[in-house]
């Protein structure tokens, strides 16, 4: 019998609470254990962006744990996890996790994960990029982690919002392994059975 695959989820308070949604209820379908750690951030954020309440949200997490509790268990490194996905990644966050100076569980958690050398991908939600921003970006990715944007991927030719947002949470849970469905590939037939998506070739004129 092998052992659960746990993942832990971060939503920290940048605009995008739709993709910390879409990976939980997407997760709470697959064999995955998940362990949510919403910032007060994100909760107001929540509230502005949706008509959800946050004990809703909580309710799509196996576990969830209050940003304050230093004691949880993904503040251990001895609790194996398959790693960390934070989404949305403020800067803020970004850079306490950058710095080391982890002042909550979502960026202590984050600490955790990159000292264990487990995977972390921070879907970064922030436009434009200063100096500092890329400066912070390039130290995450040296020290391990994988900074992922949510960027639509227009080839796959989405027709509505919730497209967009599938694809780009079935492109971060492919990094862990973990396959959605969802994710319409390159080359690769379609989920619904439709046409393989192919690079066009203009006719020479």
């Amino acid at each position: 019998m092998g052992e659960q695959k746990r993942l832990i989820i971060g939503m920290s308070g940048a605009s995008g609470v739709v993709y910390g949604v879409r990976l939980l209820e997407t997760l709470k379908s697959m064999d995955v254990e998940t362990h949510l750690v919403v910032s007060k951030a994100a909760e107001v954020t929540l509230a502005y962006e949706t008509d959800m309440k946050i004990a809703a949200l909580r309710e799509l997490a196996d576990i969830s744990y209050p940003e304050a509790d230093i004691a949880a268990a993904i503040s251990s490194g001895s609790f194996k996890t398959l790693g960390m996905l934070i989404a949305p990644c403020s800067v803020k966050s970004m850079s306490e996790i950058a710095t080391g100076v982890t002042s909550s569980l979502l960026t202590r958690a984050a600490d955790v994960v990159l000292k264990e050398r487990r995977k972390l991908v921070l879907m970064v939600r922030e436009t434009p990029l200063h100096t500092g921003h890329l400066r912070t970006m390039t130290a995450l990715s040296e020290m391990g982690a994988i900074i992922a944007p949510p960027l639509p991927a227009f080839y796959a030719m989405p027709k509505t919002v919730n497209d967009i947002v599938d694809h780009s949470v079935g492109r971060v849970l492919d990094l862990f392994g973990l396959d959605t469905g969802k994710v319409r590939r390159w080359g690769e037939p379609a989920a619904d059975g439709g046409k393989p998506l192919r690079a066009v070739r203009r006719k020479k004129t």
